[in-house]
């Protein structure tokens, strides 16, 4: 499958060349490249905005683009030099160039380049007025930067902007990286003090009260949000589960999750969690390749470091390895796959 995708796009260019330089051709292969990448198939939209940066079309969303995939494949260094390609292109909008600065500095903040991150988030600040995603990424800067006070003040403006469930998480989630939990978790305080007026208000309380380990809450909410056909909760519940140890209650929304809503990776990564708990691990490897198919690239990692896993709990150390090594390629920075390659070495070497 992937193969003919990418013969299919190395024909696309080479028909665009032979009838020279055809313009609906490469036309194509940006739109294409679009696609690729609001469905989170980011490999394939990298070669496909590399081509139409070689074919001149329409430069600085290619850029933009290439520099979005490569933040999304973990390669930070690619994503700021396409970033700031893009930046460097003739006629860019404000409205694009405060876009792109933003990617920018995200990709600086992931490769650890805490100046350079700031440096675009002080030019966001002086250029353009402020919204709620400038504020947290600048207040995500500086908690990188230990400047705890700057980072506070600019997460309490970012909640002030954006007072959303998905807001109070992120900066939950930011202050969580530093080990600084408690700062994070008033701003879940903050998020559950209003009333739930719908289903997906239910479902993201229930998400709330799960970050927080308020697991009796947690279900109680995500129940709630279920009565109303949110899918969504389904999957949570099971995660939900999961945490207190009930495989079989997990199990079963897990299989619901995907009777709702179809062939999920999401769904056949919760599964395959359950079966690495229960000690399944070949019932765990056959629902990672049932996921694979349908998966993003984030849920492609999650269920591909899962295998790593199953394989190691069955003691194949040496299938493990060959996985983990393949999955380092694909993930260069994760650290923690490094540490289970390293790991596994030590138990392959015994074994020889």
């Amino acid at each position: 499958m992937k193969k003919t995708k990418t013969v299919l796009i190395l024909a696309a260019v080479t028909g665009a060349l032979l009838l020279g330089g055809c313009g609906s051709e490469k036309t194509k292969i940006y739109e294409q490249a679009g696609k690729d990448l609001s469905q989170g198939s980011y490999k394939y939209a990298l070669e496909e905005y590399q081509s139409s940066i070689q074919n001149g079309v329409k430069l600085v969303q290619s850029y933009r683009g290439a520099g979005i995939a490569s933040l999304r494949l973990g390669k930070y260094e690619d994503a700021v030099n396409s970033f700031t390609e893009a930046l460097n292109c003739d006629k860019v909008s404000k409205s694009l160039r405060k876009d792109i600065l933003s990617y920018r500095a995200t990709a600086e903040l992931k490769s650890g380049k805490y100046e350079d991150a700031m440096a675009d988030c002080q030019t966001l600040g002086e250029d353009f007025s402020m919204d709620a995603g400038s504020y947290f990424l600048t207040g995500k800067v500086a908690l990188a930067m230990d400047s705890y006070e700057e980072a506070a003040s600019n997460f309490k403006q970012a909640y002030g902007e954006d007072s959303t469930y998905d807001m109070a998480i992120e900066i939950y989630a930011a202050y969580l990286d530093k080990d600084m939990e408690a700062d994070g978790t008033r701003y879940l305080e903050a998020a559950l003090s209003s009333e739930a007026k719908d289903a997906q208000d239910h479902c993201d309380r229930g998400r709330v009260y799960y970050y927080m380990e308020d697991y009796s809450n947690a279900k109680k909410e995500l129940l709630e949000a279920t009565k109303k056909d949110n899918t969504e909760a389904l999957l949570l519940l099971g995660m939900v589960y999961l945490a207190q140890d009930d495989v079989e209650n997990a199990q079963a929304m897990y299989k619901q999750y995907i009777s709702a809503v179809g062939d999920s990776a999401k769904g056949y990564n919760g599964l395959a969690l359950c079966d690495i708990r229960s000690g399944d691990y070949d019932s765990a490897l056959d629902n990672i390749t049932k996921g694979l198919p349908t998966a993003t690239t984030d849920e492609m990692q999650s269920l591909l470091f899962n295998e790593i896993v199953a394989y190691e709990k069955k003691l194949d150390f040496a299938t493990a390895l060959t996985k983990v090594q393949e999955y380092i390629e694909m993930f260069p920075e994760d650290s923690a796959a490094k540490k289970e390659r390293a790991f596994l070495k030590t138990r392959t070497s015994s074994e020889g």
